[in-house]
């Protein structure tokens, strides 16, 4: 999780264990899901993007499942005529909504069309659309890292929870 270029060599070394071993392992993890991807965070504000968005949506219904099909039919169309930089879409609830998404824009006019285009949508009627938006020009207290977890996990493993 530091380090996702470290190779399987590397890890068989600083785990004192061989490297086929390490290899089945991380196989294995990969195909029980515990691995998703490799991946880098990169410096948002760096690739053009001035705003991130925490989008907060209520529905007035929920949605059935032929109308959450049609919906996300109608988000990867409108992606690929407009694109929006989403960086997650979940269903949840709190705080009395029950959709979020994250999103990065390069300006807040970008903002805004996301916004206008999220009360378009043709399938379920919005009751209550906020944001917080955080400016990604600025330096922050904890930025987006997956090193905070891998600490976590490894104290959690010292204290034998894990």
């Amino acid at each position: 999780m530091k380090n996702s270029k470290t190779s399987d060599r590397e890890l068989a070394t600083k785990l004192g264990v061989s490297q086929p071993t390490v290899s089945r392992i991380r196989a294995k993890l990969e195909r029980e899901g515990y691995i998703k991807e490799y991946t880098l965070i990169p410096d948002f504000h760096k690739l053009g993007f001035e705003i991130m968005a925490v989008t907060l949506v209520k529905l007035k219904n929920e949605l059935n499942e032929k109308e959450l099909g049609q919906m996300r039919k109608f988000v990867r169309d409108l992606m690929e005529k407009s694109p929006f930089a989403y960086m997650m879409a979940l269903d949840g609830h709190g705080l009395g909504y029950n959709r979020m998404v994250i999103s990065l824009h390069e300006n807040y006019s970008d903002f805004v069309r996301f916004v206008k285009a999220a009360r378009e949508a043709p399938y379920g009627e919005l009751a209550a659309v906020d944001s917080f938006l955080i400016s990604l020009s600025s330096e922050h207290y904890l930025p987006l890292t997956f090193s905070v977890v891998a600490k976590y996990l490894l104290a959690m493993k010292e204290k034998k929870v894990i």
